[in-house]
């Protein structure tokens, strides 16, 4: 990790609080000594202050039961192609590339509906909407050694159906973008979606089958292995259509072709009236469904999944509720969901500055801020890597979430998650191990649909990635058991050594 001052907090440090802000006048706590089982050692300046408001006794159990695990680079993200075209991925951008580090090392996914949109044209100028030339793959491959990230690269298969792409310029391009992107290549995608064409007014329309798509693929792949012999496949990145199109894709191509199969995710249209933030942070019985398909079928065919593609609400996502604070809680759940499912990473979709998702806004090629997505998935991001325990959470009926991630090292780290706008919880939190010591940071947002003004630890993320929180929390244990305060609509992450 780099030692200027915007990445000079590593986890354990922003856990311990390396800062020198006065924590109790920044965000509603708890003092843990009101809690069963507990004493507040003297002199400790800096315990949880106490929220206001009502509250809820909440008692949650961290078992040994191994229940998913969080790898390496899970956390990522996706933008369309047509960003090659702008200034935005560059080896000179300070500021994005500050954001994409203190997320940490991970996957940066280039597809979207663009990608059947662009024509690989080797002597293009460069920076020209409708065109990858070899000058913006040198771009985003350079920004992407300077963040220390992997590439998903998709090259158009959509273009086939008028003849703007072949099997021959698809291989022409991934063979410079391998070159130039060498080991920082995790893999090629053929098309976008494919199980969206043959619709009104898509490629191939009224004349499209999951046959032909496979048909189609098995062409460019050839071209591009002919070229190209050492490079990943990967695919189907599918809209939906997990039983009727993914896991059988997956089943036609098996391990012997493809290195990971990807899936698309999102909650609903952002365009109906349903897609409110109060739906937004309603658990989602549908995912959960759709990451026991995923698992199922991608143990069966030998390689791991990834949700290559997700966010909010697609279409935009919708407006007011993708880029607001309920973006930040739903974040958190969504990524544990995918990890308790099984799945190698999820690449959340953005880019922009429009009033619906992107975790970074961007205007131009220069970065706006965080958006309060950001946050959620940093706060994932510290809890680290390793097992996650299986959590047995009783809050009242409260919509309440908790999830605990074991390190090799045998550090624990729990997130807990309170959506409800009112009822602050009160958790008494039971161990199978005895806590040494514990620290909690809090993230904190205006309301529900603040669309600003979301902070960990009383500090914002600045727009080139330093952000320099206050100290944490130190609670008070006694053995195996310790306790807290979750606000109403707030998330805690608590460090135990």
């Amino acid at each position: 990790m780099p030692t200027d001052l915007p990445f000079a907090f590593t986890r354990r440090r922003l856990l311990q609080g390396a800062a020198s802000l006065a924590a109790a006048s920044l965000l509603p706590g708890c003092n843990s000594s009101t809690s069963p089982g507990t004493t507040t050692p003297p002199g400790n300046a800096n315990a949880q202050p106490t929220p206001s408001g009502p509250m809820t006794q909440a008692s949650l159990t961290v078992t040994s039961t191994v229940a998913g695990s969080i790898g390496p680079a899970f956390a990522g993200l996706s933008y369309e192609k047509g960003t090659l075209t702008e200034p935005l991925f560059t080896a000179s951008n300070a500021n994005l590339i500050g954001l994409f580090k203190r997320l940490g090392p991970s996957v940066l996914r280039i597809g979207g509906n663009s990608v059947d949109r662009n024509i690989w044209t080797p002597t293009g100028p460069g920076q020209t909407s409708g065109q990858i030339a070899p000058s913006d793959v040198d771009a985003v491959a350079a920004f992407v050694k300077a963040v220390g990230w992997q590439v998903l690269y998709g090259v158009n298969l959509g273009g086939a159906a008028t003849g703007a792409t072949t099997p021959a310029l698809a291989a022409a391009e991934v063979a410079y973008a391998a070159q130039q992107f060498g080991p920082s290549l995790l893999g090629i995608e053929i098309g976008n979606e494919c199980d969206l064409y043959g619709g009104t007014g898509h490629y191939f329309a009224g004349n499209w089958s999951l046959t032909q798509f496979e048909s189609l693929w098995e062409q460019f792949r050839a071209a591009i292995l002919a070229s190209t012999p050492t490079v990943a496949i990967t695919g189907p990145a599918d809209a939906g259509s997990i039983s009727s199109w993914t896991i059988p894709f997956g089943e036609y191509a098996t391990k012997q072709q493809i290195t990971l199969l990807t899936q698309h995710y999102y909650r609903a249209n952002g365009q109906l009236p349903t897609s409110t933030a109060e739906f937004l942070i309603t658990p989602d019985t549908n995912l959960v469904h759709n990451l026991l398909l995923l698992q199922a079928g991608a143990q069966q065919i030998g390689v791991p999944y990834r949700m290559a593609e997700c966010n909010s609400f697609y279409n935009g996502g919708s407006n007011g509720v993708s880029d607001s604070y309920a973006s930040s809680l739903w974040v958190i759940d969504y990524l544990f969901n995918c990890a308790q499912g099984g799945a190698a990473g999820v690449n959340f979709h953005g880019g922009g500055n429009g009033s619906g998702y992107t975790p970074i806004a961007d205007s131009n090629g220069t970065v706006v801020g965080a958006r309060p997505e950001y946050y959620g998935i940093l706060l994932f991001t510290l809890a680290g890597q390793g097992n996650l325990l299986q959590t047995q959470l009783s809050a009242g009926g409260l919509n309440a979430t908790a999830y605990a991630v074991k390190s090799s090292t045998g550090g624990l780290n729990l997130i807990l998650v309170n959506k409800d706008s009112a009822q602050n919880l009160n958790v008494t939190i039971h161990l199978t191990q005895s806590a040494h010591s514990a620290n909690l940071l809090a993230m904190t947002g205006p309301s529900l649909t603040a669309t600003s003004g979301v902070a960990i630890q009383g500090a914002s993320v600045n727009p080139n990635g330093s952000f320099s929180p206050a100290a944490a929390y130190t609670l008070s244990a006694s053995g195996s058991q310790l306790s807290c305060y979750v606000p109403a609509l707030s998330a805690v992450l608590i460090n135990i050594a």
